[in-house]
């Protein structure tokens, strides 16, 4: 066995597919890999690129960067999940303030149910105003309002 990251790993990989409940065979044609190479992954005795991994990644509908911290590539950050993910939210251009929140509080009950809950949750996120509004602002102002019953629904 290469190092023990390799068969942590495999796995991860081996648990994260049947989670998936994907064969073998399934998984390797998706991600454009051979049947015998995925295999060997699995049981710890290859290490795949990172370019691998990010097929591997897309095709178990995981993020990359999760496959990349179990082959030690990258170090985990420990309390930072959260807050990257709240941060993706709320700069995401394509949502509008409505739709973050909504985002956020079903991720948080996720976290919550999970057992994952820091103190991180909508106050660090700096978005502690009532559904609706923006924060800093009263719901007046907001499109928003209008679609969920706010001050200027008819």
């Amino acid at each position: 066995m290469a190092s023990l990251n390799v068969g942590n790993l495999g796995e991860f990989l081996r648990e994260q597919r049947r989670t998936a409940q994907l064969s073998l065979r399934q998984l390797a044609d998706a991600a454009g890999v051979s049947n015998p190479y995925l295999s060997q992954i699995e049981r710890g005795l290859r290490k795949p690129s990172a370019e691998i991994l990010q097929q591997l990644a897309k095709a178990l509908r995981i993020s990359a960067e999760t496959l990349y911290v179990q082959a030690g590539i990258l170090d985990e950050r420990h309390g930072l999940d959260g807050a990257a993910v709240q941060t993706a939210i709320l700069t995401d251009p394509a949502l509008n303030e409505r739709q973050k929140q909504v985002l956020l509080q079903i991720y948080e009950s996720f976290r919550k149910e999970n057992g994952l809950v820091g103190g991180e949750g909508r106050a660090a996120s700096g978005h502690e105003s009532e559904p609706g509004t923006v924060s800093g602002q009263s719901g007046t102002d907001s499109p928003e309002t209008e679609a969920d019953g706010g001050p200027h629904a008819t």
